[in-house]
């Protein structure tokens, strides 16, 4: 559809009057029943091949996004009990956010685990570690089939009083 000025329009639209008569297309048509019936045909063209896309696409926005076995209570339950706090964090009262980020696989192991923002003194290799020691994740679903995700976590480091 092009947007063009009045006097290059050849056809005019339809008046009201036409439109109140016209077919607007759904019809209920009868069928044969005679006719016989094959469900295990191909529907279609059958001369067109179903290509697959790239299998090592990276997809950042998915159907259904990776999941940690249990969810992300069951995550952060996990997070909590592995991680180990520094203790050069702990003497200088460092605390704050490490978002990491990785990619989950077509199995669900997880791949490429970078620092996005850390925050120093040991506890961004402490997320690092205790994320490479996760189990593995319920893969990312794009069209039924599982595929490559990258996920980006906050893994938080925050000192008792």
């Amino acid at each position: 559809m092009v947007v063009k000025p009045d006097v290059q329009v050849k056809e005019q639209p339809p008046t009201q009057k036409e439109l109140e008569v016209a077919d607007p297309g759904q019809k209920n048509l009868k069928g044969d029943k005679n006719a016989d019936v094959s469900i295990d045909e191909p529907v279609g063209n059958s001369d067109v091949k179903v290509t697959e896309d790239d299998p090592n696409k990276l997809f950042t926005s998915v159907e259904n996004p990776p999941e940690f076995p249990g969810g992300i209570e069951k995550f952060y339950a996990y997070l909590g009990k592995s991680i180990r706090y520094p203790a050069i964090a702990r003497e200088n009262g460092t605390q704050g956010k490490v978002i990491l980020q990785f990619v989950c696989e077509r199995d669900g192991s997880l791949t490429d685990i970078k620092v996005v923002r850390g925050i120093g003194d040991g506890c961004d290799e402490e997320a690092v570690r205790v994320l490479r020691a996760s189990p593995k994740w319920k893969a990312g679903i794009q069209n039924g089939r599982p595929v490559r995700v990258q996920y980006n976590v906050p893994v938080s480091f925050t000192l008792a009083e």
